[in-house]
C-alpha cells in the first residue's frame, strides 16, 4: 500500500472510528504539545547517538584524523536515524519504499539540526576535537553536545509536528 493510499485508509478509519483529527494533540495540523516534541527528539538523539559514539569510536580507534571520523559519525547518525524510524514503519505494513520516504520526510530535518548542533559544540569545545577514547574529555563534551542538540532540537520538532511535518509524518503509521 503506498503512502497516499495507507494514509487516506487511515482518515478514513479514524472517521469510522469518531476520531476524526484532534488538531490540539499534534497528531494533524494545528499545536503540537512539548511532551510530543520531546518524544520525537529523544526518538531522534537515540539514532544520532548509536551513530555518533559508533563513528567517533571506528575513527578514532582507527587513528582517522577529525575530519574523515566526523564525517562517518555523521553518516552513521543519519543512517541508524532513519534506520529506527524505518523499523517501527515497516512494522505498521507499509512497503519498503514508502518507509523510506517516510523515515526521510520525518526526521531529515530533526537529525540535520542534531548533527549540526551536537558537532558544533564539540567543535568548540577546547580539545575536545583532539581527545581520545580513553579521555574523559572525549565522553563529556559528547554527552553536553547531545544534550545541548538535544534541548535545541526539540522546539524544531514541535514546529514541524504542529505543521503536521517531521514526526507527525511518523504517527499516522502508530494505531
Amino acid at each position: 500500500m503506498d503512502h497516499t493510499a495507507y494514509t487516506e485508509h487511515q482518515h478514513q478509519h479514524q472517521h469510522q472510528q469518531g476520531q476524526g483529527h484532534d488538531h490540539g494533540s499534534g497528531h494533524g495540523h494545528g499545536s503540537a504539545s512539548w511532551a510530543m516534541a520531546a518524544q520525537a527528539t529523544l526518538h531522534c538523539l537515540t539514532g544520532c547517538a548509536i551513530g555518533e559514539v559508533l563513528g567517533m569510536i571506528i575513527g578514532t580507534a582507527a587513528g582517522w584524523g577529525n575530519l574523515p571520523t566526523t564525517l562517518l559519525a555523521i553518516v552513521l547518525a543519519f543512517f541508524f536515524g532513519y534506520s529506527l524510524t524505518m523499523r517501527g514503519v515497516l512494522r505498521a505494513g507499509v512497503d519498503l519504499r514508502t518507509a523510506i520516504r517516510v523515515a526521510l520526510a520525518a526526521d531529515t530535518l530533526s537529525i540535520a539540526v542534531m548533527e549540526l548542533i551536537d558537532n558544533g559544540v564539540i567543535l568548540v569545545w577546547p580539545s575536545a576535537m583532539d581527545a581520545t577514547l580513553a579521555d574523559a574529555l572525549f565522553w563529556v563534551s559528547l554527552a553536553v553536545s547531545l544534550v545541548i542538540a538535544f534541548v535545541v532540537t526539540t522546539p524544531v520538532n514541535k514546529w514541524t509536528i504542529g505543521r503536521g511535518k517531521g514526526h507527525a509524518v511518523v504517527h499516522q503509521y502508530h494505531h
